[in-house]
């Protein structure tokens, strides 16, 4: 609280939200109060290991053709949290190189590339105000995961790109706000929001992410070699509680 005084003193506007977690509808809610011509989504277990990140992702998003772009995401312990996101790993959406350390050689290198990707996390996301309005922002049934897949794929379909630049550069202290979907209930709502992300995209999930080579495997996020044993090339992963819908 005494934070947010601060803030305020600054020129910066707080809002609360005072009804239950709702990760989409709190950041709509958010940006009904917002007036620039630009979006910076950030969670709030997130610290900026790069003083001009924001400057990094700007450069992209004021492009006509970048409708999104996304940050390097690490854990504490430099590890790779995030460096895009893959439709269908594990059988619906993920992250790359989870796991990999920060100074690892990936896959042709790709973690360290600036380039396209289908979707990037919000933890650390802009975008343009005008297309996130133009597109209904976040979808409210996504509480708390996919929201961000959801949300790019929204924007790809009106023609725009979404980047990725690993010179936007960041610690997530992931979940350490909410937890980890560690009980029944979470599980629940968990397991509703794959289906419910399937069922507006099964397209692409049935086809493969097209910035992914459909020779590699979904089950793991360091681009490897599919097992051709378990995993036929280019068959979408056999997740269970999506086999009428993929």
């Amino acid at each position: 609280p005494a934070r947010y005084g601060d803030f305020q003193k600054k020129a910066v506007r707080v809002v609360r939200w005072e009804r239950e977690f709702n990760y989409s509808a709190i950041n709509n809610f958010g940006v009904s109060f917002a007036h620039g011509d630009y979006l910076l989504f950030m969670n709030n277990d997130i610290e900026c290991l790069k003083a001009d990140s924001v400057e990094e992702m700007l450069q992209f998003v004021q492009q006509e053709e970048v409708g999104i772009c996304g940050a390097r995401l690490l854990y504490p312990d430099k590890m790779i949290q995030h460096a895009g996101v893959v439709m269908g790993f594990g059988g619906i959406a993920g992250a790359t190189f989870i796991g990999t350390h920060e100074t690892e050689n990936s896959y042709m290198h790709r973690a360290a590339c600036i380039q396209n990707y289908t979707a990037v996390t919000a933890a650390v996301l802009m975008t343009k105000k005008s297309l996130f309005d133009k597109v209904g922002g976040f979808r409210e049934e996504l509480a708390v995961a996919f929201n961000d897949v959801d949300f790019c794929l929204k924007i790809r379909a009106l023609g725009k790109r979404v980047v990725y630049t690993p010179y936007a550069l960041f610690t997530h202290y992931e979940s350490k706000s909410r937890g980890m979907e560690d009980n029944p209930e979470k599980v629940k709502r968990f397991n509703g929001e794959i289906v419910c992300l399937a069922k507006h995209w099964p397209e692409i999930l049935r086809k493969g992410d097209p910035y992914y080579n459909p020779a590699l495997t979904l089950r793991k996020s360091n681009f490897t070699l599919r097992d051709l044993s378990v995993e036929k090339v280019g068959e979408p992963f056999p997740l269970e509680i999506l086999k009428d819908i993929v």
